[in-house]
């Protein structure tokens, strides 16, 4: 059996970024299309994390076998994935409600 690499999954990059601002935390964002499979349904596999001082205090994921979810702070909750523009917003959303904009 061929054992498939990450790269094979990848179709195209639909956005990626990444930001060091001036007090040192990070914003990583990556949202990739993928070939639907049982992990990746919607065919979409992404990462949006804001990071200081190594943590992570808000990440939204759906790392293969991990379904669609969140963390926030040291809580993760599920979540429910509609679409890449409302994935970003959310992700926004949840970064206002720690003070934090990006």
């Amino acid at each position: 059996m061929k054992k498939e690499t990450k790269e094979s999954f990848v179709i195209q990059d639909i956005f990626s970024h990444k930001h060091i601002k001036d007090n040192g935390d990070i914003v990583d964002i990556k949202i990739q299309e993928v070939r639907k499979t049982r992990q990746y349904q919607e065919g979409v596999r992404y990462s949006l994390a804001y990071v200081r001082d190594g943590k992570n205090l808000v990440r939204y994921d759906n790392y293969m076998g991990h379904g669609h979810h969140k963390h926030i702070k040291d809580k993760r909750k599920n979540y429910e994935f509609k679409d890449e523009w409302q994935l970003i917003s959310d992700f926004e959303e949840d970064l206002l409600k720690l003070g934090i904009k990006l």
